[in-house]
């Protein structure tokens, strides 16, 4: 049996149709209720609707990405528990309509960070870059976060004081906005296009974290999974965390799903199979300290859904989106991998032995580029990455 194969939609205000989607041979598609403010409950009449809508077009849905973790949560303050009671309310409104998997992360402030969302590839496609000294620069220089220098090693303060140097008024402007409103605001960012001063804001949602370590951050993780996982095992809800984007602190704050040893700690917390993983193998391919083959292989029985995408590493912990198949990652392993749990999940007589995936992000090409569409989400470039993925599966299963 193959992975069941999906892509990700925005609802109805994406500009890529699900009727288009529907043309890529995806069974399934990845969404959330977007529209609904973060930490408000699901309501069941709304998640109907949007399934509805779905199966319209001869899709379904059972995959939810993402259910936000807001801010109370993550900074434990005082409103946390009704917020968490929404979120649990939410996880039963969405069991009782048949969706059983709910793909989120505990990233404080930013979900993830890319400094340049149009890189031009060697063959005239488009990627997007994450280069450390710039996100630095912007750090530092742009956005001005007191003390931030000191988060960085003296080279990359170096090399940011120089690409620094080198932006007018006007690319500094773009960077900034790019990587606090653009790359967030379509997937519940905290700051959108409402805010004028957004570089403010977003200081202040750094500032409400600077009491909090990476302990503290874990301890507040364990809370929220303490309350949610119990509501999994009962509702048969899959509670999968993804993986920190890019795998390493930024801003000064914590990252706590960024490791092997993150996953023990996350996975021993809450021992129940329902505490699962997202496994982004292009999030996690950007700590260079792990061996994703090695992770996937160790994790393999608490992956609830994965995204699969290439990484090209560059110098001083920087990267490029390369696509799905070429790149720094050894893509081959980690589909054998999961295709081969699913054959266990099978044989096992496991419930929920189908292994979701999805092409994660894609390359523009071709009509992409006369095409609207959100950073990273073209669809000729994800259909180009879907057919890559299925080809190997089918040279995996086949072998």
């Amino acid at each position: 049996m193959a992975l069941e194969k999906n892509l990700r939609w925005f609802g109805p205000d994406d500009p890529v149709t699900l009727s288009e989607i529907r043309q890529t041979g995806v069974q399934g598609i990845v969404t959330a209720l977007h529209h609904i403010p973060n930490g408000r409950v699901w309501e069941k009449s709304e998640i109907q609707h949007r399934k509805a809508i779905i199966e319209q077009h001869g899709l379904y849905w059972h995959v939810v990405e993402s259910l936000p973790v807001t801010n109370e949560i993550k900074a434990a303050t005082s409103d946390r528990d009704i917020v968490i009671e929404n979120y649990i309310q939410s996880m039963r409104n969405l069991a009782e309509c048949g969706i059983d998997t709910i793909c989120y992360n505990f990233m404080p402030v930013l979900d993830w960070a890319r400094t340049d969302l149009n890189f031009r590839t060697e063959s005239g496609s488009e990627s997007m870059l994450f280069d450390y000294p710039t996100f630095a620069a912007f750090d530092i220089y742009i956005l001005g976060r007191p003390k931030a220098e000191k988060d960085y090693p003296a080279s990359i303060v170096k090399l940011a004081e120089d690409v620094f140097k080198n932006m007018d008024k006007e690319e500094a402007e773009k960077l900034a906005y790019n990587i606090i409103v653009v790359t967030q605001g379509f997937i519940d960012g905290g700051i959108g296009d409402n805010y004028t001063d957004y570089k403010t804001r977003f200081l202040e949602y750094i500032q409400s974290y600077s009491h909090i370590d990476k302990q503290d951050l874990r301890n507040n993780l364990g809370y929220f999974l303490d309350k949610v996982i119990p509501v999994a095992d009962e509702t048969g809800i899959n509670m999968a965390i993804h993986a920190d984007d890019p795998a390493f602190p930024l801003l000064g704050l914590p990252r706590i799903v960024s490791t092997s040893e993150d996953m023990d700690w996350i996975f021993n917390r809450q021992k129940s199979i329902r505490n699962g993983l997202t496994f982004c193998s292009g999030s996690f391919s950007t700590n260079r300290d792990n061996n994703l083959v090695r992770m996937v292989n160790q994790l393999a029985d608490r992956i609830h859904f994965a995204h699969l995408r290439n990484t090209q590493f560059l110098d001083n912990k920087s990267f490029y989106e390369s696509g799905h198949l070429e790149g720094s990652i050894d893509m081959y392993s980690i589909l054998k991998t999961l295709v081969n749990e699913q054959k266990k999940r099978i044989n096992s007589g496991r419930r929920d032995h189908l292994l979701p995936i999805r092409p994660d992000h894609g390359i523009k090409i071709l009509d992409d580029f006369n095409r609207r569409a959100h950073p990273g989400y073209p669809l000729i470039g994800r259909m180009k990455g879907l057919a890559e993925l299925s080809g190997l599966e089918a040279g995996v299963t086949r072998e």
